[in-house]
């Protein structure tokens, strides 16, 4: 590999992940409350049709929360996850399914986060959910 070829992935790596449709800068996830934040940042996006955001505990699978439609190059983007506190689970998993045009498709990397709902908030989720 000439030298100029290895700087240039060099650089790739450092800066973020490609994917289809985007150049990801970072995907992060935090507690914000009894709420999950989700927060990422493009620096390219090419031929990018939708995010796709997905969470699953240790014992189920993905499942779809949201689309998130792209803003163009150099973006950044938020989600809120605020039914966390339904859920007995302490532990969540996230990841984007990054969509192109073209109905291809990757997945950015898994994030966990493990948020503290009150024990209050969690109970009338739970009586809530007995009366549907």
């Amino acid at each position: 590999m000439n030298n100029r070829l290895f700087g240039i992935l060099l650089v790739i790596s450092i800066l973020g992940t490609s994917f289809a449709g985007a150049f990801m800068e970072y995907f992060n996830g935090r507690t914000e409350g009894e709420n999950v934040k989700l927060e990422w940042k493009t620096n390219e996006e090419s031929n990018l049709k939708h995010f796709v955001i997905e969470r699953k505990t240790p014992q189920t699978s993905f499942i779809e929360l949201a689309t998130v439609s792209p803003k163009g190059s150099n973006s950044f983007y938020s989600y809120l996850d605020e039914s966390v506190y339904k859920s007995t689970n302490y532990i969540f998993i996230y990841r984007l399914k990054i969509v192109d045009k073209d109905q291809g498709f990757s997945y950015s990397r898994e994030v966990s986060v493990s948020p503290n709902p009150s024990d209050v908030k969690r109970t009338w989720g739970s009586i809530k959910a007995m009366f549907r």
